[in-house]
């Protein structure tokens, strides 16, 4: 089967078509469009759960090199620093036990982070906001345990967020 020139041509803009929504080059936001490395400091706890702090710069330097956008780098050799702190951890009831409705039987934990990302050089805040990851668990033996294993689950959803919202821009 023989195609002609014409053909060949209709045919490429036909399957080139569906591409239109990819574009070459960085998808950084354009005010961010120069900085290639970050440095992530432990960040701030406003909530009454220890070291949750530690767990929440290591999850984001975890996601940040898992995107590999940016590169971590310390303080002092990074272009931009991005300040975070751990606003609030909530526990919500979400599901009953039959026949009881005073008892839970499954929660709802959400964890809140704020964000800011600041230049190192001159200061200037390139991008702020909060992000949220949530996750439940289901009532074993103890409460308070199972909601200290979901906490590492919601922290790495916020981050997973965090780092879309500065690499993306959303």
């Amino acid at each position: 089967m023989k195609f002609s020139a014409p053909a060949y041509c209709v045919l490429t803009l036909a399957l080139l078509t569906g591409c239109a929504g990819y574009q070459l080059g960085s998808p950084k936001p354009k005010q961010l469009s120069n900085i290639q490395t970050i440095a992530v400091p432990t960040s701030r706890n406003e909530t009454l759960k220890p070291r949750v702090e530690v767990l929440a710069a290591s999850t984001i330097v975890k996601q940040i090199q898992q995107d590999g956008t940016y590169r971590v780098a310390s303080t002092d050799n990074a272009d931009a620093i991005l300040e975070t702190t751990v606003k609030r951890i909530d526990r919500t009831p979400s599901r009953s036990i039959r026949n009881d409705v005073r008892a839970t039987r499954e929660f709802r934990l959400r964890v809140e982070i704020g964000y800011t990302l600041r230049s190192n050089s001159s200061g200037e805040t390139l991008a702020a906001g909060t992000v949220a990851g949530n996750t439940s668990f289901f009532v074993g033996n103890d409460v308070n345990e199972e909601e200290r294993l979901g906490i590492p689950r919601a922290i790495e959803e916020a981050a997973v967020r965090l780092v879309s919202e500065i690499t993306e821009g959303w």
